[in-house]
């Protein structure tokens, strides 16, 4: 090997000492921005979440929608249903309303409900009866009161804990955290022979039969204020107090005391 070859290679072993006494390459700039590594705040995460708005599904399964803060929407369906605005609900009401939602559902107006008209209406028109669309539904009964009456994401459930409180839509899915009876999806639930095929017969025949059973004193006639309130209005008027956090245990400060206090003399 040449003299010219042994200086080259001792210049290079002179140039990488110092990088590999540091360990390594340089370390990376600090971020500029306070999200790091200098990139920009996100206007989406760090805008305050919108509270969602407010939704009721009538006994034949149309939904009604408020934003918040405004009257829960099932005021708005009794008072489209009260045909002759006496403040009360007959039955031969109920069945007009039900079938006035039956012909909108009807696309090609043949007087039956198929399964694409009955798929267009559970994905498009009431999506929220789909188990996707209810986050909430993971928490029954925290997620109502918690969660969606403030706005928020629903909590987390864990796994192994103790049973959960009833209250709040405990045991209901679908349409039935929304409605006045716990029905998972009214539209299909009219399909009285279960052939997939809802007839206006079958509509009218369900919706005279959801009415009996709202009219719990047999009167003939339902009033607003007798109806029972859905779990979500309950959670919305009544949302359940903040939970409180536990104090985390006190650190046991630990003194550490010089050697030469703690050493003794030998004898």
């Amino acid at each position: 090997m040449s003299k010219k070859s042994l200086c080259l290679i001792a210049a290079l072993g002179l140039l990488a000492g110092p990088a590999l006494a540091q360990g390594g390459p340089p370390p990376f700039p600090p971020p500029a921005g306070p999200q790091g590594a200098g990139m920009p705040e996100d206007p989406k995460l760090d805008a305050p979440r919108k509270p969602r708005e407010q939704v009721f599904i009538s006994p034949a399964g149309e939904p009604f929608r408020s934003p918040p803060g405004a009257p829960y929407p099932v005021a708005t369906w009794f008072a489209r249903a009260d045909a002759n605005h006496d403040g009360t609900l007959s039955e031969d009401e109920l069945v007009k309303d039900s079938l006035a939602f039956f012909d909108t559902l009807d696309v090609d107006h043949n007087g039956i409900l198929d399964g694409f008209e009955v798929a267009d209406y559970e994905q498009k028109v009431a999506p929220e009866i789909l188990p996707r669309a209810a986050q909430f539904q993971e928490d029954r009964y925290g997620s109502l009161g918690g969660g969606l009456a403030r706005g928020g994401p629903p909590p987390r459930r864990k796994f192994f804990s103790k049973p959960p409180p009833k209250g709040y839509g405990f045991g209901r899915n679908g349409a039935g955290l929304y409605g006045l009876l716990n029905e998972v999806e009214p539209v299909s639930g009219s399909d009285r022979d279960l052939d997939r095929h809802i007839t206006r017969d079958e509509a009218a025949r369900a919706a005279r039969m959801r009415f009996g059973l709202l009219d719990g004193n047999k009167t003939g006639a339902l009033k607003l204020s007798d109806l029972p309130k859905t779990p979500l209005q309950e959670a919305l008027e009544n949302p359940p107090k903040e939970p409180k956090r536990k104090k985390p245990p006190k650190r046991v400060e630990m003194r550490l005391q010089s050697s030469a206090a703690t050493s003794q003399p030998v004898r």
